[in-house]
């Protein structure tokens, strides 16, 4: 993973939206030790409300929430920042009805659970660069 940022002194921000309490915490230790800038939310409100203060360049949302679903918060947040976040869905649902609902809703992608470090690599690195000439981004 390529962790220069040209033009940028601060680290990449990431939000994680997921209710399951282990698996919100071991993957915000995990950004956090990688070096990345990391706000949490339990649910989907919460996480609409932190990504429009926070900002960041990339949003990790579980789709089965217990207020607003996924793909609600997609929704939102992609009609408040526009195309300045990448979403990404973070759920185990990986069927052909449950890709287009996330495409429709306005996810950029899909990590299935349990997520690889390579493929989180893979859209953490997309984030970074988003709108560089990284030359591995294109690969």
């Amino acid at each position: 993973m390529c962790k220069s940022r040209p033009g940028l002194s601060r680290p990449c921000r990431v939000l994680i939206v997921e209710d399951n309490p282990d698996s919100r915490e071991s993957l915000r230790l995990l950004l956090v030790l990688l070096g990345y800038d990391v706000e949490v939310a339990s649910g989907g409100a919460e996480g609409v409300r932190i990504a429009l203060e926070f900002l960041p360049e990339i949003a990790l949302i579980d789709i089965g929430l217990p207020d607003l679903d996924g793909y609600e918060v997609a929704r939102q947040i992609r009609a408040a920042l526009g195309r300045r976040t990448l979403l990404v869905a973070h759920s185990a649902y990986d069927q052909s009805e449950v890709r287009y609902r996330m495409a429709e809703a306005g996810f950029d992608g899909q990590l299935v659970k349990p997520a690889g470090v390579d493929d989180l690599s893979d859209w953490l690195h997309r984030a970074e660069h988003e709108g560089t000439d990284c030359q591995s981004c294109r690969n």
